[in-house]
């Protein structure tokens, strides 16, 4: 399956690059999409994801490290990557 990502997860991206400076910047992000090609062939890697069970739309997360999650939907014929979400942040802000 094929990957798409919201204008939300590029944003992220984004943000990732600008907060962590260029160097470290790019290296975190390639290390996110590196991660999220996995998905193409094992679409089922990450578990569903706890804190977005009440909306009962299938997401699930798959960690990157130990600071990123990337937050996604199984849309066949593609994977829709949602979120990039930093963990350090409070869970509940993962819904809005």
């Amino acid at each position: 399956m094929k990957l798409k990502y919201s204008a939300n997860a590029q944003r992220r991206l984004g943000q990732i690059l600008d907060y962590n400076g260029k160097r470290k910047g790019k290296r975190i992000v390639k290390d996110i999409l590196d991660r999220a090609d996995e998905l193409e062939k094992y679409p089922e890697l990450g578990p569903t994801e706890s804190n977005l069970e009440s909306l009962d739309e299938g997401h699930r997360s798959l960690l990157v490290g130990t600071l990123y999650k990337i937050i996604y939907l199984i849309a066949k014929p593609f994977i829709l990557i949602i979120d990039i979400f930093d963990v350090r942040q409070d869970p509940d802000n993962m819904k809005s």
